[in-house]
């Protein structure tokens, strides 16, 4: 029975990376076009959408999402929610469907057909280098001048350990946040570590939820509110999962 479980989790792996891959290859000349210019990332932006919502939907991973404040067109934005699994991303492009930019880890461009895209469309931080870092907020700023949103996951990475139900949260998002004068638009993704951790022999379809929490202001803050910026979200959802997790024990 155990052999069985571990041929249909790596079954379940593969079909993953094959329905990240094929869509791409599918709608390749229209996403080329799109990364031309950065005018038109708005029209990539349409369907990264429908490449994530494929990829839920194909790997029996339906979502349901929950709202207490709705996204205004046309506004910019700081999102961010916790981060334990490769479908946040895709999770992620299905909750906002304002055009946003990930900032995300580098090593992620090694992935074949993905990666390519992943490199022209998203900023890319190299967590060791400080210069990388520097970059990173010269990068974001231009995109938040053009009207996008922002996306990190504030944490910084998954937690190696899977027992950690939300790690300390980076500076990165709160200060652009700050400087931008922006909302922060915090999230909870209740349901995509148990489903699909980075854990290669793991996981199994069901439903992902997550959770939209009301707005976080920052008009009016400077830097030096930073840390109680940054500590007032990462509450917001950390007893939202604490909660979750004490309602399902």
């Amino acid at each position: 029975m155990k052999i069985v479980k571990y041929i249909l989790w790596t079954l379940w792996r593969i079909w993953f990376y094959i329905l990240m891959g094929v869509p791409i290859i599918v709608m390749s000349p229209l996403l080329i076009l799109s990364i031309l210019s950065e005018k038109t990332y708005p029209q990539f932006f349409i369907l990264a959408r429908l490449w994530a919502k494929i990829i839920l939907w194909g790997m029996g991973l339906p979502y349901r999402i929950e709202r207490e404040q709705q996204l205004e067109k046309g506004k910019s934005y700081m999102l961010v929610a916790n981060h334990t699994s490769m479908t946040d991303i895709m999770l992620m492009l299905v909750v906002s469907k304002n055009p946003f930019v990930f900032v995300g880890k580098k090593e992620l461009v090694k992935i074949p057909i993905f990666g390519f895209f992943y490199k022209r469309t998203c900023i890319l931080v190299d967590r060791s280098s400080s210069k990388s870092r520097f970059e990173v907020f010269k990068r974001a700023q231009a995109r938040l001048n053009q009207g996008l949103s922002i996306c990190i996951f504030p944490e910084g990475g998954v937690p190696e350990d899977e027992i950690v139900v939300l790690d300390e949260f980076k500076d990165g998002a709160f200060r652009l946040a700050i400087e931008h004068q922006i909302p922060i638009v915090p999230m909870t993704f209740y349901d995509n570590k148990k489903r699909f951790s980075f854990k290669f022999f793991s996981g199994y379809p069901g439903l992902i939820r997550a959770k939209v929490h009301g707005f976080v202001e920052t008009k009016g803050l400077t830097l030096d509110d930073k840390k109680d910026l940054k500590d007032k979200v990462r509450q917001v959802i950390y007893r939202e999962l604490l909660k979750d997790n004490n309602h399902n024990n």
